[in-house]
């Protein structure tokens, strides 16, 4: 599927340019689509480098981590629920701790640790991998649930509508969060019904009773604060916990006898080859989504979109918001520039400004996150998980309309 996705980007891009030279006499689209694509091959190298200082520090830490048997004592209190989701993968096994881990660091925003954290858990279920270029259920599984989880604290939108002037910048903190439980959910249920898994299991069942339970709760309790309150405590939670998993992993192995200097310094070591090898899957697949960006196309679908609700009267206030939506899954910068552009033009707290903060908040950059973890394993043919990372894409898009419009009007 990636194969066929990655030509049609081309061939789309392709299409449009011709009939935008032909009809409306554009000579230069042919220029404007080819330097689009020569810079984001140059983007795509900058990310990969950007990420050797992160990767190597980080997989450093994990290093720490494992030989202390942090991870493994994690893994043993999560493999009754994980076994379930993931039966190929054997009880009490390493692949469950490194999950835990980049699912935390994406609830609590960090997304610096999160992709070191998500690249290794990637590496520890390719070991149990029995085809080695092709996406196993238990790696579709996690990067499902990478790509739409619940995001906790959504700092950097909070952030950019600070920025923008907004008068509450924390306002749109709920409807995120509602948004992407939504989106979790569906990637969830999606995986689910392709592999099977038995959902009526009793483990299962309780442990999503708990999560669900323990989320309302925290949101209830989120909801009483003020925005300068839930800006602060947000902040402080998320920078708290991750230098207290830092400070955890390195007292553990002092008292377990580990060298962590050395130890650190082999984890390390495997940072900048992982960074590397990700540069080929990383330029094919932004180089693509900068081609058909270019050719105008999104252009075209937007104006599609909006002759077809205004043939049936609704209301095209979200249409303004829809270039966010619609890019984020391709470009996690491309989307942040279309949020940013959106509440310039209509302002931070217009309907569209609130409605594209939701969709940035609320969406992953799904084909970014399946050339790099895929990519980082030297997966080339990923079954099932394109069509149900767009499922919960595609849930997590309408449920931000909707609660949109049901907090805003």
């Amino acid at each position: 599927m990636l194969n066929l996705l990655w030509l049609a980007f081309f061939v789309i891009a392709f299409v449009a340019g011709l009939g935008q030279w032909l009809i409306l006499d554009n000579s230069q689209i042919f220029e404007t689509i080819n330097l689009a694509m020569f810079s984001m091959a140059k983007t795509a190298v900058d990310i990969s480098f950007g990420l050797v200082g992160i990767l190597t520090f980080w997989l450093g830490i994990m290093k720490i981590a494992e030989k202390s048997g942090f991870i493994a004592g994690l893994s043993r209190a999560l493999s009754p629920l994980f076994s379930r989701l993931m039966p190929q993968v054997p009880r009490n096994h390493p692949a469950f701790g490194s999950i835990t881990l980049n699912l935390s660091a994406n609830m609590l925003g960090l997304d610096n640790a999160a992709t070191p954290l998500g690249l290794k858990a990637m590496q520890d279920l390719q070991s149990l991998n029995p085809k080695k270029d092709t996406a196993s259920n238990a790696q579709i599984l996690f990067l499902v649930l990478n790509t739409s989880s619940v995001t906790l604290f959504p700092m950097s939108i909070i952030f950019y509508r600070m920025q923008q002037g907004a008068a509450s910048p924390a306002d749109v903190f709920i409807p995120i969060l509602l948004a992407t439980m939504a989106s979790t959910i569906a990637g969830l249920l999606s995986v689910i019904v392709m592999q099977r898994i038995n959902l009526k299991d009793s483990v299962l069942l309780l442990n999503f009773a708990i999560l669900f339970a323990g989320l309302f709760a925290f949101i209830g309790y989120l909801m009483q604060l003020s925005a300068a309150e839930l800006t602060q405590q947000s902040s402080l939670l998320a920078n708290l916990t991750l230098l207290s998993l830092i400070t955890a992993f390195l007292l553990r192995a002092h008292f377990k006898k580990v060298n962590v200097f050395d130890t650190f310094i082999e984890g390390a070591s495997e940072g900048f080859s992982i960074a590397i090898k990700l540069i080929p899957y990383l330029i094919a697949m932004l180089v693509a989504v900068a081609a058909f960006r270019a050719s105008g196309c999104l252009d075209y679908l937007l104006a599609l979109i909006r002759s077809l609700v205004e043939l049936f009267n609704a209301d095209t206030r979200f249409v303004d918001a829809l270039p966010t939506a619609l890019m984020q899954p391709f470009s996690g910068s491309g989307g942040r520039a279309m949020m940013l552009e959106t509440m310039n033009q209509y302002g931070a707290d217009s309907f569209a400004g609130r409605l594209a903060s939701i969709f940035q908040g609320s969406t992953e950059t799904t084909f970014y996150v399946i050339a790099v973890y895929f990519g980082s394993v030297g997966i080339r043919y990923t079954r099932h998980a394109i069509g149900c990372g767009l499922v919960a894409d595609l849930v997590g898009i309408i449920a931000a309309i909707s609660v949109c419009y049901w907090f805003y009007g």
